[in-house]
């Protein structure tokens, strides 16, 4: 694997990070896995530091932990009964998300969120699967953006990592981008009741979807 073509202009710790979690959601890095910062920096050929770094975001986003006597970070999985809590939350935070952004949004930033579908659609048609979800991701973390509200964000930043990962078990992404629309539609209204109910059944859906899968 060209590892070297992975990281591009960025920070490099914003490059390796990426890096590192596009090979966790595509399977390259199963749940249980040690990632050593030595043998990273190896094989990304750059330093230690901004892999020690990277894995510092990725811990943060609880997709890498670490494990006492365990050399590096492990790939986290999650339990039946984080994954119930997680989606509890989710309801709960990403749906005031929602009704705040109807109420707030701006022209533009509804403009932005509309890109962001346009580029799902785009990239899923071209069979760019990985930046259909990413563009995906981009659409809820936007959201929650247009809501300006500083702790509400605070309280979503740790927990977007392992929500956008329970999305990645997504399979119907035409479905998941119809999904979307509607609830594009429902903040756009300018209704926080329409964008909370909107967002409410779009994450019950899924959340009864992913059961159904596992």
């Amino acid at each position: 694997m060209d590892t070297s073509a992975e990281i591009d202009d960025r920070p490099l710790r914003e490059s390796v990070r990426d890096t590192i979690r596009n090979r966790i959601f595509e399977g390259h890095y199963a749940p249980g896995t040690r990632l050593v910062e030595r043998d990273l920096a190896d094989e990304f050929n750059v330093s230690r530091l901004p892999v020690r770094e990277a894995l510092r975001m990725l811990r943060q986003e609880g997709i890498v932990s670490e494990r006492p006597n365990s050399r590096g970070m492990v790939v986290s999985s999650l339990t039946p009964e984080q994954v119930a809590d997680l989606f509890d939350v989710r309801l709960a935070l990403e749906v005031l998300a929602s009704e705040l952004a109807a109420a707030r949004a701006t022209r533009d930033e509804l403009a932005h969120l509309n890109s962001l579908l346009d580029a799902a659609q785009s990239c899923l048609e071209s069979g760019s699967i990985l930046e259909a979800h990413a563009a995906n991701n981009q659409f809820h973390d936007a959201i929650t953006n247009i809501a300006r509200n500083e702790f509400l964000r605070s309280a979503l930043e740790p927990l977007q990592g392992r929500m956008h990962w329970l999305f990645r078990f997504a399979t119907d992404l035409p479905e998941l981008i119809r999904e979307h629309r509607r609830l594009y539609e429902a903040i756009a209204s300018g209704d926080p009741a329409r964008a909370g109910i909107a967002s409410r059944e779009h994450i019950q859906k899924y959340r009864k979807d992913y059961y159904l899968h596992h």
